[in-house]
């Protein structure tokens, strides 16, 4: 019987993905989210059958990058969340519409 090949690369694009869109205001919990889920489900079915798949080092790896991005969006989220609770939803975005006036300024 042929061995599946556990293939890490959406997971890999999608947590990639995920780490641009942490500058967002943590919105990159969504792709990073999506590929832990990928990444877990795929590692739960190969171990089920081990000897019918091969790279679950790959993928697994995989699953460590997409916990460690998803870690991070989850925070900033938070972070962002206390920000808009605290300052005020007007107060950052004058403070925004101020940096870009100094940054066009320049």
């Amino acid at each position: 019987m042929e061995k599946q090949k556990l293939n890490p690369t959406v997971v890999y694009i999608l947590s990639v993905l995920g780490f641009l869109c942490c500058c967002i205001g943590g919105v990159g919990f969504i792709p990073s989210g999506i590929a832990f889920f990928m990444a877990n489900s795929q590692l739960k079915k190969a171990a089920a059958d081990p000897e019918g798949y091969e790279g679950m080092e790959g993928m697994n790896t995989a699953k460590i990058v997409a916990l460690v991005v998803l870690i991070i969006n989850v925070l900033y989220l938070l972070y962002t969340i206390y920000n808009i609770y605290t300052i005020g939803w007007d107060q950052i975005m004058e403070q925004w519409n101020q940096a870009i006036e100094q940054a066009q300024n320049q």
